[in-house]
């Protein structure tokens, strides 16, 4: 995920939160040539999303792309996600296998069960944040300095792909999907 990141954007710093793992994670991504912080106890998602959002808003960045790990995420992405914060002024950029030409062909090789967990989230959380989100649990999301600033100072803990974006309206972030490769 490292080299396909630099490969994709090349000169863009990566970093990447080691939730105390067991494996060999901070040594494989730092030998890719990520930057690694490793956290002293485990945290869970949330908490290692929010350690590198506060990472990055101490660090003066001004746009974030969270990518998750497990290689699912096309990283030729990751330019589209920064060129959507940059061009549209949303605060929050998502990026979404259900929508685009991708979209039909996700959703069929989605799990039944996933499916349907994806579509009731989608009814739920539609009246929360005034807008409908086709893919409320994408490990492909780009914030900018607005949103970095929210984020790093709260964020939650619990069901953090859920939480964050109950918290959208409330802080008023402008936020839009774009289609996405999903492997």
């Amino acid at each position: 995920v490292v080299r396909s990141v630099h490969e994709a954007a090349p000169g863009v710093p990566v970093f990447v939160i080691d939730d105390y793992s067991s494996d060999r994670t901070a040594s494989v991504a730092e030998q890719a040539g990520a930057d690694v912080v490793r956290l002293p106890v485990y945290l869970g998602l949330g908490g290692c999303v929010q350690t590198g959002y506060k990472l990055a808003l101490e660090l003066g960045f001004d746009y974030v792309i969270r990518l998750d790990g497990d290689g699912q995420h096309e990283a030729l992405d990751v330019p589209r996600i920064l060129d959507a914060l940059q061009s549209t002024g949303s605060d929050v950029v998502i990026g979404s296998r259900f929508i685009g030409d991708n979209g039909p062909m996700h959703e069929r090789q989605t799990s039944r069960t996933r499916f349907i967990g994806i579509a009731l989230l989608r009814r739920l959380l539609a009246p929360i944040t005034g807008s409908a989100i086709h893919d409320p649990t994408s490990g492909l999301i780009g914030v900018n300095r607005r949103g970095l600033e929210v984020f790093a100072r709260e964020f939650p803990l619990a069901w953090p792909e859920i939480g964050v974006l109950a918290m959208l309206r409330r802080h008023d972030l402008r936020f839009r999907e774009i289609s996405c490769r999903m492997h």
